[in-house]
């Protein structure tokens, strides 16, 4: 479903705090007809009533309350977005909140589609839209602010601070409005929501497969969306509002001020080669005989990196040379299977090789490794009730790890 007007869910908005339509129409200086057609046009949209009219006014139904509380944290993000873009602004008369009541969702839409490809001809294409239909509605959003979002330069245009500031409180407006949708549809029993992860190694092949299988008995028409990617990445799109939540292996102190963590499970690593290494052997297996062998290991910075390195740096030996680094369990398993190259991973993660015989752990005390593995949300996020069900799956799966 697309993201409704804008203008249409301020209508809305009005009603439900004027209990009037007469009341409202002299609030925000519309025409009675105008709102009721806006009304009318948003229980269409949404497949559901919003109000009941009685005698004394118009009081919102369950799906209406349902819809103001999503519509009133996304107009919140927008406001607060456009107050803190305007106020270096010269027109001192012109309030963020009479801006808000000026600005369109075709607008935020092409703000949005520019911001993410920063350039116009992609943005349009993105959108199904003309190129200059995208242009016209990002400059009108420029003049209604009195900012500058786009800049040019030799190889495109670049965005300003401005324009992301934005551009994020929309992305984080329109995922309020649409979790605001499943709910409404959750109401009328047509619950075909989705919900949108990002997944790193250390969750991908444990807690969240049998979550999902566990989740989708109960829940058969809710879609799952699984992003995997590097972690900042995804931290980015969780800020943003493109993913729901984030699972992996946690980073502290927490990355950022807007999100929380949560630890599910922690795991030690282990040191993992094919079933017939040389270093299989033997009784004792210590830091200089691991450092004589070529590695595969995560890129740099990640906990598991760090881990490794510490492995030698604890022991006063030098860092292996010979490394290959990816996170991509499929290369890592070929890999080690057809050489004699080690990797650092939770039992866990490679559970299926290690009982086929394939892969065993090095005998190399690593208990002290344990690594916090867990969710991570943006501070203000409200879950629906059915992603406060798959959270709690999640829970419930990891307590079968610990």
């Amino acid at each position: 479903m697309p993201i409704p007007n804008l203008r249409h869910l301020r209508v809305f908005l009005a009603v439900t705090e004027k209990k009037s339509i007469t009341r409202a129409s002299n609030s925000i200086f519309l025409s009675q007809p105008a709102i009721t057609q806006a009304i009318a046009k948003l229980e269409q949209q949404l497949g559901a009533p919003l109000f009941e009219r009685h005698s004394d006014g118009m009081y919102p139904t369950i799906s209406g309350e349902v819809w103001r509380n999503r519509v009133s944290r996304a107009i919140e993000h927008l406001q607060v977005a456009t107050l803190e873009v305007v106020k270096e602004n010269t027109l001192k008369d012109t309030t963020p909140k009479n801006l808000i009541g000026l600005i369109s969702t075709t607008q935020l839409k092409a703000l949005v589609a520019v911001c993410e490809v920063q350039n116009f001809s992609i943005a349009s294409r993105n959108l199904a839209v003309s190129q200059s239909s995208v242009h016209r509605a990002a400059r009108d959003l420029e003049r209604l602010l009195g900012v500058t979002l786009f800049e040019k330069n030799s190889i495109g245009i670049l965005t300003t601070k401005a324009a992301r500031t934005l551009s994020t409180a929309t992305k984080l407006a329109f995922s309020e409005l649409r979790q605001g949708i499943y709910e409404i549809n959750a109401l009328q029993r047509r619950d075909v929501s989705t919900i949108s992860v990002g997944c790193m190694p250390l969750a991908r092949t444990t807690i969240l497969p049998k979550s999902i299988l566990r989740f989708n008995d109960g829940h058969p028409d809710v879609n799952i969306n699984v992003t995997d990617g590097p972690y900042p990445d995804l931290l980015h799109h969780l800020r943003q509002g493109d993913i729901d939540m984030m699972l992996g292996a946690l980073r502290y102190p927490a990355p950022a001020d807007d999100v929380i963590q949560e630890e599910l499970w922690a795991p030690s690593l282990s040191s993992v080669a094919r079933s017939d290494h040389p270093l299989m052997k033997q009784k004792n297996v210590s830091a200089q005989d691991l450092a004589q062998y070529a590695w595969v290991v995560p890129a740099k910075s990640t906990p598991t990196r760090q881990a490794f390195e510490a492995i030698f740096n604890d022991a006063g030996e030098p860092l292996p040379t010979r490394i290959v680094e990816s996170s991509s369990q499929i290369l890592i398993r070929e890999l080690l299977l057809e050489s004699d190259r080690l990797t650092l991973i939770t039992a866990s993660q490679i559970e299926r090789e290690i009982n086929i015989g394939l892969l065993k752990k090095v005998t190399f005390p690593l208990e002290h490794t344990r690594r916090p593995i867990g969710l991570c949300v943006r501070k203000s996020w409200l879950p629906t009730v059915t992603q406060s069900h798959f959270l709690s799956m999640l829970r419930n799966v990891s307590d079968d790890f610990r």
